[in-house]
């Protein structure tokens, strides 16, 4: 059953309810390693369910469009010194719908369309709207891109360097979506101070660890941080940005009107209380947890003959190469997925096969750990990937069901919060 319960929804339209419960069962009994994903509290679920979805407010605090903000507006207040307080920033601003809007008010902010702008290469682990060619960011902007090194795996700071120098971008983004390895905020800082450019930190994934304390933080380095507010900081999807004093008026004025209208108030009222979750002494065990969990399991699966980007990873991801394994990202993710062990298809650097049939799986550990997994399960995890891959391989659907089933069992005893399989 649902916690909080669902008795409406369940009434007045049960196709819907049921295709809840559904969802709800399968996030419990599958093994859940895509890295952007997690489990939120029941407190976070209660706040983003209120009657806060009911109400307009564009505008910011104190300076509202609509009347009847006496209780949103401290709400949003709450929401924005918590963040402040979390990451020591100067400025933030709570309003951005996802990470995606998020980084497309930083284009506003600071670059006309036909400006250079720099990112890491979508195909090397950067993000779309880092300037990938598909993306309204490459198609906008005049896109420069950065990658890693063929024998590391690892962002090529002399790369970056040589690149912003040449092409003396507005704005350098660093941070991406497939990046297994620690982040050097303060190399990129002074690249960015030589080309007299705007750095954005994009933190959208390992936002959860910074505020951890188990990653450097952006803040004194980057002029601008962008993040999502769910995948390793466990609140809803929502995102925020974090800025500086001295770009915190452009960033809002892009946000709100030049992106937005009114913020979705019961998303920040979710976003203030995972910021407070986060503050807790407890998440900076859950963040140390998370990275002790995938390195256990990047040492587990080469141990098993998996060649992971970079050699392994310092965070919560790994990016792992099939190439020597004989089988693409895309049927090992769906083998893996009926084998309950749910993660994604991916690009790998330097990639041969198509972004729709690539080489490569992207997987991670902040929901396992959310669910009290720890390093002893990490080999019994690896394990499962490799006779589920070895079996997909062979067409061999019985023993992905009897993973399946296996995974089922282990999971058992760890629950996830919003949903019992009790009535």
């Amino acid at each position: 059953m649902h916690q909080p319960p669902i008795p409406h929804i369940d009434s007045a339209d049960p196709q819907i309810a049921g295709l809840i419960h559904d969802e709800a069962r399968r996030q419990a009994q599958k093994m859940r390693l895509i890295p952007s994903e997690n489990y939120v509290s029941l407190a976070v679920l209660e706040a983003c369910g209120t009657v806060l979805t009911n109400k307009y407010s564009e505008g910011y605090a104190g300076r509202r469009y609509y009347e009847g903000q006496q209780f949103v507006d401290p709400i949003e207040s709450i929401a924005v010194q918590r963040a402040k307080a979390l990451f020591g920033a100067d400025h933030a601003n709570v309003q951005p719908y996802s990470g995606s809007p998020a980084n497309m008010a930083v284009y506003l902010a600071f670059a006309q369309p036909g400006d250079t702008i720099m990112g890491m290469a979508l195909p090397m682990g950067g993000h779309l709207t880092h300037g990938a060619g598909v993306s309204v960011s490459g198609k906008w902007f005049n896109a420069v891109q950065y990658g890693v090194r063929h024998d590391t795996g690892r962002i090529d700071l002399d790369e970056v360097r040589d690149l912003a120098l040449r092409e003396r971008p507005k704005v350098i983004f660093a941070g991406g979506t497939a990046i297994p390895r620690t982040i050097d905020f303060p190399a990129f800082a002074a690249i960015a101070a030589e080309a007299d450019a705007v750095l954005v930190a994009d933190m959208a994934h390992i936002a959860g660890l910074i505020a951890g304390g188990a990653h450097p933080s952006p803040v004194g380095h980057a002029h601008v941080i962008t993040s999502t507010t769910h995948k390793t900081l466990r609140g809803p999807r929502g995102a925020m940005i974090l800025t500086d004093a001295e770009h915190a008026k452009a960033i809002d004025r892009a946000v709100f009107p030049g992106l937005q209208g009114g913020p979705h108030n019961h998303t920040t009222a979710g976003i203030a209380v995972a910021l407070k979750e986060a503050a807790h002494p407890s998440f900076r065990t859950y963040a140390a947890q998370v990275v002790a969990n995938a390195a256990a399991l990047a040492s587990a699966l080469t141990e098993r003959g998996f060649d992971l980007v970079s050699g392994g990873t310092d965070n919560h991801l790994l990016l792992v190469d099939l190439t020597s394994k004989g089988i693409g990202g895309k049927p090992a993710a769906n083998a893996l997925d009926r084998a309950g062990i749910e993660l994604n298809f991916n690009t790998v650097p330097f990639d041969q096969r198509r972004p729709l049939d690539p080489s490569g799986i992207r997987l991670g550990t902040p929901a396992i750990t959310t669910r009290g997994l720890t390093e002893q399960h990490m080999p019994q995890l690896a394990a499962w990937i490799d006779d589920a891959i070895t079996a997909a391989a062979k067409d061999d659907d019985t023993t992905l069901d009897n993973i399946a089933g296996e995974i089922r069992d282990l999971l058992t005893p760890y629950p996830i919060p919003g949903w019992s399989p009790q009535p």
